[in-house]
């Protein structure tokens, strides 16, 4: 690497995938899909992700089966057909020098609820009366995710197999249409963290008490999805690191969780935390500050000898930039500034004089700002600091 050029815009080679910089669009669910099915909207929301110049375009989480999407508009992968209606968007993702990826999921005991709009809690009456359609939610235990929410149904071991089953066959409709990043879901409260969290799997059979228990139906998701994608697909988990929570999982939990996937063959830990407590998918009630959870994705990193993502409030590239050069992460993934702001990376790339007189910009843009910019430049103006 250069010593001048920062380490967020260096290319990572992850198996057969190299990045073009270390920023990560990380997964949003947009609550707005047809049946499961990606649409206009989600067409051109993902393309300017891509057109603004991340390394890494995750789409949102796509259940694995129709029962396993957390509310009526969330993607799904459980068929053939909603896989090849993503294929024209991984396709212009790609012609956009950007890396496709999917993350695979199943909501568990948080399914079948709201979209976040409509109150990210238990579906009511008019949500129903209005169109909402409602299933049983299933988890480890028959233990509802909140007062008021629907009692899932726990799985029996055979539901166990099935589902593992649901998430290899989604992940290689994933590869078959292009995607070259896998990311599987183990965050949050859904499915699989519930199986991880003591707060929620109360299970007395190899499935639950210990947390060898506890892990076994997470590492056989990951060990199936490894063995069915290409041995050049990069694997991706993203984990709540803790729970935030008295009794819960904790960041030691995550590191010997960590080593076991890396053992199967996960490639990167996407370290978020939270997600079981009745505030959104994350814990919203915590105070959050520039980073607050990087320093899980450092110990991971350091602990178990896995590249890691960073994510939470990372605004600026000059905290994206430190937490890399510091060993906190090996990649730095940004949400609610990329919707802020789709153009973030290629705005930091021009801040951090990586990318002078838009040169790496859809070439579209070239010719205009740099035109632009020699305006504002002849009248003694500046560029404004886009990206704080």
């Amino acid at each position: 690497m250069s010593a001048l050029k920062p380490m967020l815009f260096t290319p990572l080679k992850i198996r057969d995938v190299t990045t073009r910089n270390r920023i990560v669009i990380s997964p949003m669910a947009m609550y707005c899909a047809d049946n499961g099915f990606l649409n206009d909207f989600h067409a051109h929301h993902y393309a300017k992700f891509a057109m603004g110049g991340a390394g890494i375009v995750f789409i949102e989480q796509a259940s694995v089966i129709r029962d396993g999407r957390i509310t009526n508009g969330c993607l799904g992968i459980w068929s053939d057909e909603h896989a090849q209606a993503m294929r024209s968007l991984v396709t212009f993702i790609k012609s956009q020098g950007s890396t496709p990826a999917l993350q695979i999921a199943h909501g568990g005991r948080k399914s079948s609820t709201q979209r976040a709009w409509e109150g990210n809690g238990p579906l009511t009456q008019e949500n129903i009366d209005n169109g909402s359609e409602t299933w049983t939610p299933v988890g480890p235990s028959s233990t509802p995710f909140a007062e008021g929410w629907l009692k899932p149904r726990a799985l029996e071991v055979e539901d166990i197999k099935v589902l593992t089953r649901a998430f290899r066959d989604a992940a290689k409709r994933a590869v078959d249409v292009g995607f070259e990043i896998i990311e599987i879901h183990m965050a949050h409260g859904y499915l699989l963290q519930s199986f991880l969290s003591p707060l929620a799997n109360k299970r007395t059979d190899e499935y639950g008490g210990s947390l060898v228990n506890r892990m076994r139906f997470p590492l056989e998701v990951a060990r199936a999805v490894r063995e069915v994608i290409p041995e050049g697909t990069p694997l991706f988990v993203r984990i709540s690191a803790v729970d935030w929570i008295e009794g819960g999982w904790e960041i030691e939990d995550s590191v010997e969780l960590s080593r076991h996937l890396k053992e199967i063959g996960v490639d990167v830990i996407d370290c978020s935390s939270g997600g079981n407590l009745v505030a959104g998918a994350t814990n919203s009630n915590l105070k959050r500050e520039p980073g607050y959870q990087a320093e899980f994705s450092r110990r991971i990193k350091a602990e178990v000898g896995i590249r890691t993502e960073a994510v939470g409030l990372i605004r600026t590239p000059k905290l994206a930039e430190e937490l890399l050069q510091n060993n906190f992460a090996d990649l730095i993934a940004i949400g609610r500034q990329a919707l802020f702001n789709p153009f973030w990376p290629h705005q930091a790339a021009e801040q951090m004089g990586v990318n002078e007189n838009f040169a790496d910009w859809p070439h579209q843009y070239t010719w205009w700002l740099s035109k632009w910019k020699s305006g504002l430049s002849a009248n003694g103006e500046t560029l404004n600091n886009w990206s704080e």
